[in-house]
């Protein structure tokens, strides 16, 4: 059997080495047209910004060590330029000798990834702008930034690559702005979320130019205008293009493959293509949706390399399947780390899905343990079957390990509720006896016995100040000192009790504390006084600050949730 694959770096190379591990006599050849097999993708904006210093150390194998190792004759320069299903041969063109020849296969896999989104904007081409995805966009980013000493930046997009690249850029010391149409950074993240984002950014200089539209570019005294609809362009020394990625699959379609969103190719679970002995996998390919079951474009590693892995087994004879991606991520932006799984609030909305979320920001582990620091979360599910949709974490550490506990309970399809029975590693220097994991779960339980109400931070201003609502903080006398949400009064929740002849239990009462806890402790005390259509603000006034002001994440809090008391 032999086995031609178009594109190595994560789908493809893993292919081969899977199918290398079932079958020793199997010809396997990788066309790849770049000069790298499999390099570290993810890590291209950290040599630019020296962390990784060593370019070697971006690639993962050379075609040298990965023939020594798998018998794979990995072609590197070579271009798949048609494919002839019914001959089962590829044209291929040797782009350093320009050599045209034909190739052979039985099976046939397609890895030709994403190639970043190029606008249809004027001056595109000039050699100020660049994109970053491939080893060889790194190194002229990098050469340029070596030779040229540009001072300042404009990244064109707020998705991974583009804030991975701005904060670099910004690292080395340059002016940054991020400039881009949607009103807030990173899509998989609700705007509530991406909050936390855009004031860590700026923390550390770099500008925002939200909902604004790029419309060209022009070269203008050894520098680059990026023009904008209705205002002033965005001067600097260099641009950096990073607005997405669209599937690579010119190849595909002229061979009469079956395309779908973005001209993606559409694939079975087993990687199979409509056409006989072709399959194809990777950011290239559409794919089901973990949670909603809809088609979906998820360009992420991680799914590239299961789905490389599944079609090896089932060129092999094997049965195995892809059940489809969801979404799971991690960026690291400057001193916080943010990361996501499944839907979001708006991605719910888009979908038709019912939903609701709770907000809380607990510490990464026990708080009397030195060093244990805030983070926010973020857990949505289904309104009335409390299914668990999706989560958003961001803080300073643990949320990594948060985030993929949460990712595999929705792989698991545990509803939220049951979050409260996952038993997870607990010791003070890792986590809580009630890791924020726990907590998310109890907190959707007690809003679904109804224990509990909350409002939502976009529903503060909407509150009536004319009495007909009572409106608590129950902070301490000098958190509230310190700032209040206009019409609120002060009764500290240690107070409540011998308080109450001062609160009507006939009129609803709005509660609000630093994050959350008191405040839902107040509940429970009123209503087990005889108070009904009582409410407390979801994720406290830390959220609420940090969503509507230019509050940032703090890194410490006492045990109660308040800030300092």
């Amino acid at each position: 059997m032999k086995v031609v694959i178009v594109g190595g770096v994560a789908g493809g190379a893993t292919a081969a080495a899977r199918l290398r591990r079932l079958d020793e006599s199997a010809e396997i050849v990788v066309f790849e047209r770049s000069g790298y097999i499999s390099y570290a993708n993810c890590g291209l904006p950290y040599y630019i910004g020296g962390t990784i210093a060593d370019k070697s150390a971006l690639t993962l194998q050379t075609p040298e060590s990965f023939r020594a190792r798998f018998n794979v004759d990995m072609r590197t320069r070579h271009e798949v330029e048609a494919v002839d299903a019914k001959r089962h041969v590829v044209t291929v063109r040797n782009l350093d000798t320009g050599e045209v020849f034909e190739e052979p296969y039985d099976k046939l896999i397609l890895s030709p990834g994403a190639r970043p989104t190029q606008p249809k904007l004027p001056g595109t081409g000039l050699d100020r702008l660049f994109t970053l995805r491939t080893v060889e966009d790194t190194f002229a980013m990098k050469d340029f930034i070596d030779a040229e000493g540009p001072r300042s930046a404009v990244v064109c997009g707020g998705g991974f690559i583009g804030l991975e690249v701005a904060e670099n850029l910004r690292e080395l010391g340059l002016d940054v702005t991020i400039v881009q149409r949607p009103r807030h950074l990173m899509s998989p993240f609700d705007a509530d979320m991406a909050a936390l984002i855009h004031q860590e950014m700026r923390a550390h200089g770099v500008r925002l130019a939200l909902g604004r539209s790029v419309e060209g570019f022009e070269e203008r005294d050894g520098g680059v205008d990026v023009l904008l609809a209705g205002e002033e362009p965005l001067r600097a020394d260099m641009v950096v293009l990073a607005i997405g990625v669209t599937p690579d699959t010119a190849l595909a379609d002229a061979a009469g493959l079956q395309t779908g969103i973005k001209g993606s190719i559409v694939v079975n679970d087993r990687m199979e293509t409509g056409v006989e002995d072709i399959y194809a996998v990777g950011d290239a390919v559409q794919v089901s949706h973990l949670v909603t079951g809809d088609d979906a474009l998820i360009s992420l590693a991680g799914p590239a390399n299961k789905q490389g892995r599944v079609a090896a087994d089932a060129i092999c004879g094997l049965d195995s399947r892809f059940a489809g991606a969801q979404g799971t991520s991690v960026i690291k932006v400057f001193d916080l780390t943010a990361a996501a799984t499944g839907l979001s609030e708006a991605a719910c909305e888009r979908a038709g899905i019912a939903h609701d979320a709770v907000v809380l920001s607990p510490m990464s582990h026990a708080g009397y343990y030195p060093g244990g620091k805030v983070m926010t979360l973020k857990v949505v599910f289904e309104r009335e079957t409390y299914r668990l949709l999706g989560a958003q974490a961001i803080g300073y550490e643990g949320v990594d390990k948060r985030i993929d506990v949460l990712a595999t309970a929705i792989f698991a399809g545990l509803s939220a509720i049951q979050l409260k029975d996952l038993d997870l590693a607990y010791a003070p220097p890792y986590s809580s006896a009630k890791d924020p994991v726990n907590m998310a779960g109890f907190m959707v339980e007690n809003l679904a016995l109804g224990l509990v109400s909350q409002y939502r931070w976009d529903e503060v201003a909407k509150l009536p100040r004319d009495g007909s609502v009572q409106l608590i903080d129950i902070r301490t006398p000098a958190e509230f000192e310190r700032g209040a949400l206009p019409g609120f009064r002060n009764i500290p929740l240690d107070e409540l009790r011998e308080r109450l002849n001062e609160l009507d239990p006939a009129l609803p009462v709005r509660l609000v504390c630093q994050s959350g806890l008191r405040s839902y402790v107040a509940a429970r005390m009123l209503a087990g006084h005889g108070f009904a259509g009582v409410s407390h603000l979801a994720g406290g006034l830390r959220f609420y600050d940090i969503v509507t002001g230019d509050a940032r994440l703090i890194e410490r809090a006492t045990p109660c949730g308040a800030d300092a008391c």
